[in-house]
């Protein structure tokens, strides 16, 4: 069976196209025509405006006219994230396999998140069958990077006064608020020093990890390869002069890193030392981490030795800091149980032209003034440490509204479809719901979708039954808001 074959067809069918179509953040071209063009051939109005974000809309279904606008939200471009360093995800298309229930990619993200909420959205628009009132499928770029789409949207994109955000990532829960986020950027300028003749040099390798999404992974507890990174290193310096050449660590903001390097330099006498210190680390980090990163590799590897090396001050502040940077959950809400309130990920190390390196992270909170707590506390930890530190604009949460009546439609649809009362939740991963809420705040939002597991990682799969509930829910909370009266 072919993924094309999957129930239900429709939505698959537009998913494996979606796939096959490449859509790294900040570069949509490609799948802003494809949506286009799908809109085109199925006689329907289509606009973009000057961001890129595109709006489908599709007149009711007769007699339905009166019934309130609802919009389908979902995110054009996905986390590209590839166990093979040199996948093109600007050119190549995803490859989807079956593995039992789950729909998974070769080696890559599969791009579920926000793909099947697109698809979704595309099969209800072109449902001969469905009963709807007024529908607009809004999609937008650039969520996983900065949300931009969601900042820069026209005012004149949308009219409706519904918004179902569909990149969630649990069935049988509807999510009525999400946290809020802020990424701190840290620079450190290094002066280049010719590399000491008489150290041995080594290539230290981090991979493997688990990864996942840095909101909705965060309280798995699961390893941030460049705090391990900077641990060993630190251990290291207690004991030895270290002459660090290149470190690299993590890639997007809103990923938890899986891999790490770093190439170092120690006397030659000591060398021995380094190695027997590594395995005395590995076997550290396998204790603690036994059962939660189950492929997990710490390896080292002896290298030439390079021409240049990061002065040693920067070295040992950029170490130290990597050490001491917080990372992970900070505070848990009191009014949700089980949701995470505030946390911190210490997201990538890059070394940048010939004299920069760069030191992403990303905080989130429900609470506003937490979240420029603990991303002041990042700010003062690497002020210390000599960076410059600059923070991005942010990008508020969306306070949760228990009596929102489309939160009463989409539960009692699925409900009414599967005998289950679906949780009402809010999640700790930032949604454009907050940005949407503040340009048009007359908006009643919910969120949901189909489980997704090892989202911003390699491991992302999509159950494929929960796909089929998603779009059955999706399409009886239409008919039943269709067959309301504005």
């Amino acid at each position: 069976m072919t993924i094309r074959e999957l129930q239900p067809r429709r939505v698959f069918e537009i998913f494996d196209e979606i796939t096959k179509v490449p859509r790294p953040s900040k570069k949509e071209e490609k799948i802003r025509q494809y949506l286009l063009d799908f809109a085109k051939a199925h006689n329907l109005e289509a606009k973009t405006d000057k961001v890129g974000n595109v709006v489908i809309k599709k007149p009711a279904t007769p007699g339905h006219e009166d019934a309130p606008t609802v919009i389908m939200q979902g995110h054009m471009d996905m986390v590209c994230e590839s166990n093979d360093k040199n996948f093109d995800f600007e050119n190549t298309p995803i490859t989807t396999v079956i593995d039992g229930e789950w729909v998974r990619a070769e080696g890559t993200t599969l791009g579920a998140d926000n793909g099947i909420g697109v698809a979704a959205a595309l099969a209800a628009m072109t449902d001969p069958d469905l009963v709807h009132g007024p529908l607009e499928a809004l999609v937008t770029v650039d969520e996983e990077t900065g949300m931009t789409g969601a900042f820069g949207l026209g005012d004149d994109m949308i009219s409706g006064s519904i918004l179902l955000n569909l990149d969630s990532e649990d069935d049988a829960e509807i999510f009525v608020g999400c946290a809020g986020g802020v990424d701190t950027v840290c620079t450190f300028s290094y002066r280049r020093s010719f590399s000491p003749k008489d150290f041995t040099y080594f290539k230290i390798d981090i991979s493997k990890g688990q990864g996942g999404h840095s909101g909705g992974d965060i309280h798995l507890g699961r390893a941030n390869a460049n705090k391990l990174l900077a641990r060993f290193l630190f251990n290291l310096t207690k004991k030895y002069e270290v002459s660090v050449a290149e470190i690299d660590g993590g890639n997007l903001r809103n990923a938890i890193p899986r891999a790490a390097h770093a190439v170092i330099g120690v006397h030659t006498s000591k060398k021995e030392n380094v190695c027997v210190a590594l395995n005395h680390f590995i076997a550290d980090i396998e204790n603690e981490y036994a059962g939660l990163e189950p492929t997990l590799e710490i390896k080292m590897e002896s290298v030439d030795a390079p021409e240049y090396c990061i002065d040693s001050e920067t070295s040992v502040n950029l170490i130290r800091s990597l050490y001491s940077a917080p990372h992970g959950v900070i505070s848990m809400s009191r009014d949700l149980e089980g949701l995470v309130e505030t946390s911190t990920n210490l997201a990538s190390v890059k070394m940048k032209d010939t004299d920069k390196i760069i030191v992403t992270t990303s905080q989130r909170s429900s609470v506003d003034s937490r979240k420029w707590d603990i991303a002041n506390q990042v700010e003062a930890l690497f002020l210390l440490a000599g960076a410059e530190v600059t923070h991005g604009e942010g990008y508020p949460g969306w306070q949760p509204n228990i009596e929102s009546p489309i939160m009463k439609i989409a539960s009692e649809a699925y409900q009414e479809l599967y005998g289950v009362t679906p949780a009402i939740k809010a999640i700790h991963a930032g949604l454009e719901c907050g940005l949407f809420l503040q340009k048009f705040p007359h908006l009643d939002m919910v969120s949901f979708g189909p489980t997704l597991r090892g989202v911003h990682s390699p491991s992302e799969k999509m159950h494929i039954p929960a796909v089929e509930r998603f779009y059955e829910q999706l399409k009886l909370t239409l008919k039943k808001v269709g067959e309301m009266k504005k």
